[in-house]
């Protein structure tokens, strides 16, 4: 996932980036209101991690001009148990969901994948295509039932590609959702790690497919 966090308070903002960076996931983090709607604007995010009470902004207010401004990704509103009086005006803006402090920052990770889930039509947790699953839950995979030891970052992109398994996901795509915006990487690691996948897929019924000049799909193979 590629995630937008609103938090200003810093102890809190670290551990939610570290946390969901470990699991995989790029973050880009914002600590300021007013900084909000110009960063969710510039690029494809799959979720947000939202603080109601930020710096020269609140929070309700950011949800409405989000929406109004067609910003569909889901919210996930991060909120002081005082401050969820008027829950049903705050979902009614705009927001998905609301985690209330203090959480487990495991929970606000399977919360997050549970709206992306949901927003994508999807019930489930595991991805399969041809004979191989990947568990986003539990953060494995497997072909024809047996373990596939993946990378952290080898599994956010078969991730990617199997969540759009049959549709071409160009690389401009691919390079925002697998890299942090302050990491300095080239195509050529986007590029590397798609020959290690495809080593790592060869007893699959998978592959991964290049449209030259685009970016790669995922289809399953008959065999």
């Amino acid at each position: 996932m590629r995630i937008l966090l609103v938090e200003d308070n810093e102890d809190l903002g670290e551990a939610i980036e570290r946390r969901l960076r470990t699991a995989g996931h790029s973050v880009d983090w914002v600590r300021d209101g007013a900084d909000v709607v110009s960063a969710a604007k510039g690029e494809d995010f799959d979720a947000v991690a939202l603080d109601l009470m930020l710096p020269n902004r609140d929070g309700i207010g950011l949800i409405a001009e989000l929406r109004r401004e067609k910003f569909s990704a889901p919210i996930l509103v991060i909120t002081a148990r005082s401050e969820i009086d008027d829950k049903v005006s705050l979902l009614d803006l705009g927001a998905d969901d609301y985690l209330v402090k203090p959480f487990d920052l495991r929970e606000l990770e399977a919360r997050l994948r549970a709206l992306i889930r949901r927003t994508g039509g999807k019930t489930s947790s595991v991805l399969a295509l041809g004979d191989l699953e990947l568990d986003l839950a539990g953060l494995n995979a497997s072909v024809g039932g047996k373990a596939l030891e993946l990378g952290r970052r080898e599994f956010r992109l078969l991730e990617i590609l199997l969540t759009h398994a049959g549709k071409v996901v160009a690389k401009e795509r691919l390079m925002n959702q697998l890299f942090n915006f302050d990491e300095t990487v080239s195509i050529n690691a986007l590029e590397l790690h798609i020959s290690r996948l495809r080593k790592k897929l060869e007893p699959a019924r998978v592959e991964i497919g290049t449209v030259r000049g685009v970016g790669y799909v995922a289809r399953a193979v008959n065999g």
